[in-house]
């Protein structure tokens, strides 16, 4: 079976519980829940034939059921946002999962597309990609602020597109002069894709050494000896983290309005 065979499901985590931002996922100054600006961004996506959310809250299953959202209630013990998408995921029938994150509500068909063309490699002509088991997302960026940012995750990249490591650091080191001008770097996307099969694997490992320095999950991968593809980010991100950064996209939100309709993907 060619990748472009393959089905694929997207599964949204969304907890109620957040440190940064109690109850995010349920914020409604747009009118619309930010899970449901999630979802709608996502549920008409091509080579998509399924979307769901995975909560460990009632009050979420309710509100995803008020936009016509499929939700499925998952244990509130998880560690973390994958082992929930791992928890259904045992129930899918899809070939690849993609872990889109409850919080990043300009997520675009183009990038979960250059997600899925990771996995293809007959199209690619490479064979190794055509074993792919994992595959994320990288934005390029420049400047001084977000490199220095811990809360901003940096991704190193091999020439051939594969992650060599993620680090809230900045890294690679800037040859310059510390903050003194722009700095070429990789901003890591938070959204990931697995073929069924691994992602239950990596569900099961135990937390590593650099995970639990780092508190990067992906970084579990890596440290087991697993690839990991990285593929360019094209559309807009902007994760939701804190309240201020809510009241930033509400206002980037009725910008939008006031500018007409966006294409989706563009």
């Amino acid at each position: 079976m060619s990748a472009s065979e393959r089905t694929a499901a997207v599964v949204i985590p969304a907890r109620l519980g957040s440190r940064r931002f109690p109850r995010k996922i349920l914020a409604r100054e747009t009118g619309k829940y930010l899970i449901q600006h999630v979802w709608e961004r996502v549920v008409d996506c091509p080579r998509v034939s399924r979307v769901v959310i995975a909560t460990d809250s009632e009050e979420i299953v309710e509100a995803c059921a008020s936009f016509g959202a499929e939700a499925r209630m998952t244990s509130a013990e998880h560690r973390s946002g994958t082992d929930r998408v791992a928890e259904l995921a045992e129930n899918l029938d899809e070939d690849i999962i993609v872990n889109v994150q409850g919080d990043e509500p300009y997520i675009s068909h183009t990038d979960i597309l250059a997600l899925l063309e990771l996995f293809d490699g007959s199209a690619a002509g490479d064979g190794e990609r055509a074993g792919t088991v994992m595959a994320t997302l990288a934005a390029e960026r420049r400047d001084s602020e977000g490199f220095h940012d811990p809360n901003v995750v940096k991704a190193v990249v091999s020439a051939d597109g594969r992650a060599l490591y993620f680090s809230r650091a900045p890294v690679p080191l800037d040859p310059s002069e510390e903050g003194a001008g722009p700095v070429d770097w990789l901003q890591h996307i938070g959204i990931y894709a697995y073929t069924r099969e691994f992602l239950l694997c990596f569900a099961a490992l135990e937390p590593t050494a650099l995970e639990r320095r780092e508190k990067l999950e992906q970084l579990r991968a890596l440290e087991n000896g697993y690839t990991i593809r990285i593929g360019k980010a094209r559309g807009q991100h902007m994760g939701i983290d804190t309240e201020e950064e809510y009241t930033r996209f509400v206002e980037e939100e009725k910008r939008r309005k006031e500018d007409g309709p966006v294409l989706e993907g563009s």
